[in-house]
């Protein structure tokens, strides 16, 4: 049980990390950026994370002595993404993050298939296919600018 509530707390925090960048985000530099046209307007975001962080708490929470390692690592990367993109400006370091953070938790999918959690294969699949997306927003930034 412990451990459940450490991945709780853990996501929690990766939610307000990753959160809290926009703070120190300059906001000009992004809305000047080249983007692609499927770049969805900027609210979106704030509504998507909220529930993807919610069912990610939910499979780590139904899934803790599975998946742990790969998703607290997955964790960090994540609240990474959103300083090296937003504060540092670092678009490529950002998109070598988001294909190593897809490739994590494509293995926790992976590890979730194996051991026949299917509910939280479901749960966790929104998840990675909006880093999916994410990554694509990422990579069109980079070749349009």
């Amino acid at each position: 049980m412990i451990l459940k509530i450490i991945l709780i707390i853990f996501t929690l925090l990766a939610s307000f990390l990753g959160g809290i960048s926009n703070q120190f985000t300059d906001w000009t530099w992004y809305e000047l950026l080249n983007k692609s046209d499927l770049n969805p307007p900027n609210y979106i975001f704030g509504l998507v994370w909220p529930i993807l962080y919610l069912l990610m708490a939910i499979v780590s929470f139904l899934n803790s002595s599975k998946i742990y390692r790969l998703y607290i690592i997955q964790l960090i990367l994540n609240s990474a993404w959103s300083w090296i993109f937003f504060v540092l400006q670092l678009t490529a370091v950002a998109f070598l993050d988001i294909l190593i953070l897809i490739a994590l938790n494509v293995g926790i999918l992976v590890k979730l298939f194996v051991t026949k959690s299917f509910i939280s294969l479901v749960l966790y699949l929104p998840y990675v296919l909006w880093l999916s997306f994410a990554a694509f927003l990422n990579l069109s930034i980079l070749i349009l600018n």
